[in-house]
């Protein structure tokens, strides 16, 4: 595409995500143009256009969002129930697709996804990335390549909150299996995110439990919360905790046990630290050139107006491989036994 030509966005889900994280990278972008917008109702959808994009029509259908000559790319910031759908129609319509994390509901209908992207190669695709170790992430990748804890042998990472500790609450959506499937707590995040950083878990174990079971009437099959036994393709053993009814909960954070030293990484903070033994731990200084930023927006339509450039991640291929570690570890939670991820 033309780098002058505008490219216009039509929004599907139109929730706080895109209003407070997409919303302010697409209005900082020169020649992007919201056009149309479909969500939960048109009620809220002529909201949205009024308040954020009054230069976009509300349409009740998202179909008519997806199929519409005025749209270039179909920005999907509904829940995953809806992600299968509306990215197989935005490529079957010639749209550009850029998708809300988890990839979808099921690892059935993420390869479903990537399959559909593969026979349309010259539309971008790419789901939103996780922010959780963006900025020292590429830090971490060099002190493990570069051994500054010798072989890694163990991991530990806890994800706790106390955001479904009351019962009076209704069911949060990622409660809410027929909408968000398979997807347990921030399990899918940091699949994400570890794969990115220690390659592939091809074996998990699994115990879950839901510790609320009824919320306002909903019958609640989610685990609240999970603690998971990973093993990584280099032989890599981790332990992965995951809460959301634990009360005055630790920080998001990883630590990485090599046989020679430790490697700690604070998911709220963005410190990393490195212990030596012998030694105490010491913050290791994240060199501006190496921190990445939240770039997403910018980068998805980059990648539309000039096909040279190198496609946003992660992309359909990196979805499925943590979708194969999300389902295995639903699958091991509920058979009690270890299930491979490959």
């Amino acid at each position: 595409m033309n780098e002058e030509r505008i490219i216009r966005i039509g929004i599907v889900g139109a929730g706080s995500i895109v209003k407070q994280r997409h919303l302010p990278g697409l209005r900082a972008l020169p020649n992007v143009r919201i056009t149309a917008v479909s969500n939960s109702t048109l009620a809220s959808a002529e909201a949205f256009c009024r308040d954020f994009a009054a230069e976009a029509k509300p349409i009740t259908r998202w179909e008519d969002v997806v199929d519409n000559n005025d749209v270039d790319v179909v920005w999907v910031g509904a829940h995953p129930h809806m992600h299968h759908d509306a990215t197989c129609y935005g490529l079957q319509c010639g749209k550009h697709v850029f998708t809300q994390a988890r990839m979808a509901t099921s690892l059935q209908e993420s390869e479903r996804m990537w399959e559909k992207a593969l026979t349309f190669p010259e539309l971008v695709t790419a789901i939103c990335p996780a922010p959780q170790g963006m900025k020292g992430g590429e830090m971490v990748k060099k002190l493990l390549a570069e051994g500054a804890i010798g072989t890694p042998y163990h991991a530990l990472l806890h994800s706790f909150s106390a955001a479904w500790l009351d019962a009076c609450q209704p069911a949060h959506w990622r409660q809410q299996i027929e909408v968000s499937g398979v997807q347990i707590l921030t399990l899918g995040i940091y699949t994400e995110v570890l794969q990115r950083w220690l390659g592939h878990i091809v074996e998990v174990e699994a115990r879950g439990q839901v510790v609320i079971t009824e919320r306002q009437g909903y019958d609640v099959e989610t685990p609240d919360f999970l603690h998971v036994m990973a093993r990584f393709r280099s032989g890599l053993e981790a332990t992965l905790l995951f809460s959301g009814v634990a009360a005055h909960a630790p920080t998001d954070k990883l630590w990485l046990f090599g046989s020679s030293g430790t490697l700690s990484y604070d998911f709220v903070t963005d410190e990393i630290t490195l212990g030596k033994p012998g030694s105490a731990a010491e913050i290791v200084p994240v060199p501006y050139e190496m921190q990445r930023e939240w770039t997403v927006e910018r980068d998805f339509i980059q990648a539309v107006r000039d096909p040279s450039t190198q496609r946003p991640k992660p992309d359909f291929t990196e979805g499925v491989c943590y979708m194969r570690v999300v389902e295995a570890v639903w699958e091991a939670m509920e058979t009690r036994a270890a299930v491979k991820c490959v």
